[in-house]
């Protein structure tokens, strides 16, 4: 590589340096990045995803935030991993992998504020960026919605391709579980983790009722028993048994215990006098139901009846302790 001026002139200011004022400056750049690093979060755990072809480095964070390396984020999709120029550098808030025009028309500001990365330290020292593990399959949803209202460019169609194969892979597993087994972190969990779980999930109080679960949501279920859907008639309570068994049972260990001690049957009338929902923290346990239904509608969606759905559920989302079958039906 030629000399540039800039690094030529550098070059001389540093040859004009006394051999303390050397030692100077390197002891002020050590402590600028000891400084850094107190504050920055910490990685307790790193390993490898291997998904959809892709392997992507990740890592758990000492307040048990997964992540996703901004680089592992670029190779899943198909991209350098080493980012080269402007156009591989975040633009307007969006990280290199979102910023492209072709996608514009479908970011929305909730979608901009979740996308900062977040700067962290490895558990050798090292500095890197990452982003929440729960991004992938929103990334790879805006690049085949992008794909099919023919924004993509036939430059970043084997983008989508490439967001098709993880969206496929992801259906059978938990990007969660994921990280955690690529890690090491379900092997080496506090013993108190579950105290502060339930301390931030559920709420103390109970809320005011709001809708929480979508209509597509008992549609499938009726698709997929192949009941007829009840227009202007109540829906079966046996639908009640079904949504413990597909939500409730599925959130974190603990919580759905906790939520029949906060909301338990009634003697008289053999039913709960609220709903479950209405026990969930606003920060944190009710939008993890809101995630964990739109991640479950789409393995409904997929699914062609009520025993391969229950298949695919219990791959992606398995009730704790659990066998998980790892028998794929083969493709058509």
């Amino acid at each position: 590589m030629s000399d540039t001026p800039q690094s030529k002139g550098g070059r001389a200011r540093a040859e004009r340096l006394s051999p303390s004022e050397r030692k100077e400056i390197a002891s002020h750049a050590a402590r600028a990045r000891w400084d850094e690093a107190a504050v920055l979060p910490k990685a307790t755990h790193m390993g490898t995803l291997n998904i959809g072809g892709a392997e992507i480095p990740c890592a758990v964070l000492s307040d048990g935030t997964r992540l996703l390396t901004q680089a592992g984020f670029l190779g899943a999709l198909g991209r350098s991993t080493k980012p080269k120029g402007r156009s591989q550098q975040a633009t307007d808030g969006l990280p290199p992998f979102l910023a492209t025009k072709s996608l514009e028309p479908l970011i929305s500001q909730e979608i901009t504020e979740k996308m900062a990365p977040i700067a962290f330290v490895t558990p050798t020292g090292g500095k890197a960026l990452g982003h929440k593990a729960e991004l992938l399959p929103k990334v790879c949803d805006l690049f085949l919605e992008a794909r099919q209202a023919g924004y993509l460019t036939k430059q970043q169609l084997p983008i989508a391709e490439k967001c098709e194969m993880l969206v496929r892979a992801l259906a059978n597993v938990g990007i969660v579980a994921l990280v955690d087994e690529a890690t090491g972190f379900q092997y080496d969990r506090d013993r108190d983790e579950l105290h502060r779980l339930l301390s931030v999930y559920l709420s103390e109080e109970r809320l005011a009722w709001a809708k929480r679960f979508p209509d597509e949501f008992y549609r499938q279920i009726y698709r997929l028993k192949g009941w007829a859907w009840p227009v202007g008639r109540a829906k079966t309570p046996l639908l009640g048994h079904i949504t413990n068994d597909l939500v409730y049972e599925r959130l974190p260990i603990g919580v759905a215990d906790k939520l029949r001690e906060k909301n338990p049957t009634s003697d008289e009338t053999k039913r709960r006098r609220w709903k479950h929902h209405q026990f969930l923290s606003e920060d944190v346990g009710q939008p993890d139901l809101r995630d964990h239904l739109l991640q479950i509608i789409p393995i409904m969606k997929i699914s062609k009846d009520w025993a391969s759905f229950k298949r695919h559920l219990e791959i992606a989302f398995p009730k704790a302790g659990s066998q998980i079958d790892m028998e794929f039906e083969e493709a058509d």
